[in-house]
């Protein structure tokens, strides 16, 4: 289905619901359209001493191409600016040719650290030696995982200070699979301090998902950039020489993050995922090389008059467990994606990321990132004085001319717009 998103952000969001109803199963729009929350009583079962529930803006982004097919992204924010910069990015980027990614691999590592070993070569030879028995054993503490076509992949040890640590991959298909993990981990942990006379300290899924990388990549053409040819130029300069910066600076590469997880936790929340989790993973894998760095690249390409974007990361999503089948937004999310695999899930919020960074890049290099702000931070302003819709479109215009825009200003202009109303 073409959808024409000309005027989106002006429509109301009954019309934005009416706009995307051919996109979402009848009682998936039914759940948007009555802005069904989760239960008191399904949230008392999630979590522990619930007082109630907790809302944030449910939005989207539209037309996002990514390997050749067309998504709109759900994105749960409540910071200003994040969906318009994700769209707007999204809509330059697809008329460049979109985004491309590749799947490095779906595995989860998990961890059993042994300690109080005499001798840990011996120790080590023992496990590997042992090796197909204990990857049948991890098998066997989740056989449901092996009849879906995933479980234990592979074994190895690492010999770290006082600590010889056993590590298990394993294919956890659609979840994301930390209590799959830890129930096989478990499991080997008795015939792990029988095969090495020592003792295990612990067994735990790590967040550090190396062996689930993700790669998107996309170009820009430099007349999105800029009208004007040599300040298109000198734009795509400026963009790679923010992302160097961001390679040699842990004061900007922490913001140059912060800015692509502007998106990806956005529509990881959405999807009912642990954010905490990707955010983990991929702060650590930032810090790979023992400097903490910028997770995305940009080049200016002089001969095709492009810049080129990449961002790889660990993406561990899941479209199976935890809260997703629980939350009826959730179930509203996935059905607008088109209800992806893990796989294709963890493609479109890379491509958000990417997507997310070149919006925020461009607003820095170029009119700086507080001219996108503004408007926004003043609408808040407003909404926070107590203004109305109708009394917020009447004074945004006024608050943002005044020298001070701060909450004292945006009450007296409401003050006095309400006044002159009395009189």
């Amino acid at each position: 289905m073409t959808i024409n998103w000309t005027g989106f952000s002006k429509k109301t969001p009954s019309e934005r619901q009416t706009l995307l109803s051919e996109l979402l199963s009848d009682d998936k729009q039914e759940l948007l359209t009555s802005n069904q929350q989760l239960s008191i009583e399904t949230a008392n079962q999630m979590a522990e001493h619930v007082l109630g529930t907790f809302s944030l803006p449910f939005s989207v982004a539209p037309d996002f191409l990514i390997d050749g097919k067309t998504y709109h992204i759900p994105m749960v924010t409540e910071e200003p600016s994040v969906v318009a910069a994700a769209s707007f990015a999204a809509k330059l980027i697809k008329r460049s040719g979109g985004f491309t990614t590749t799947i490095h691999n779906r595995l989860m590592i998990g961890q059993v650290a042994l300690y109080d070993i005499k001798d840990k070569k011996i120790a080590e030879q023992a496990i590997l030696s042992h090796k197909a028995q204990l990857l049948s054993q991890a098998d066997q503490a989740h056989p449901s995982i092996v009849k879906r076509g995933g479980g234990a992949r592979d074994i190895w040890t690492e010999e770290k200070g006082d600590f010889l640590i056993l590590y298990l991959s394993v294919d956890t298909q659609e979840a994301m699979g930390a209590n799959m993990l830890n129930t096989m981990l478990e499991a080997l942990v008795p015939t792990l301090e029988e095969l090495t006379d020592g003792q295990s300290l612990m067994a735990i899924l790590s967040n550090y998902a190396t062996e689930s990388l993700v790669t998107a990549e996309c170009r820009v053409d430099l007349r999105f950039l800029s009208r004007d040819k040599a300040e298109a130029q000198q734009l795509a300069q400026k963009m790679e020489l923010a992302s160097q910066l961001a390679q040699v600076d842990p004061y900007r590469a922490a913001t140059h993050n912060k800015g692509i997880f502007n998106g990806i936790d956005a529509i990881v929340l959405a999807t009912g995922n642990d954010w905490r989790a990707i955010e983990a993973a991929g702060h650590s894998f930032a810090n790979q090389s023992g400097n903490y760095r910028g997770l995305s690249t940009w080049h200016y390409d002089k001969e095709a008059q492009q810049v080129a974007g990449k961002l790889t990361m660990p993406m561990p999503i899941a479209t199976k467990g935890g809260s997703i089948g629980l939350n009826p937004t959730v179930q509203v999310a996935h059905d607008l994606l088109g209800n992806p695999t893990a796989k294709e899930l963890a493609s479109i919020i890379v491509s958000v990321g990417l997507a997310q960074n070149f919006a925020a890049l461009k607003a820095l290099i170029g009119t700086g990132i507080q001219a996108g702000h503004m408007k926004l931070q003043a609408k808040s302003l407003l909404l926070l004085a107590g203004a109305t819709e109708s009394e917020v479109t009447a004074l945004l215009p006024k608050l943002l001319q005044e020298k001070h825009r701060n909450q004292e200003t945006a009450q007296e202009l409401l003050m006095a717009l309400r006044n002159n109303k009395n009189e």
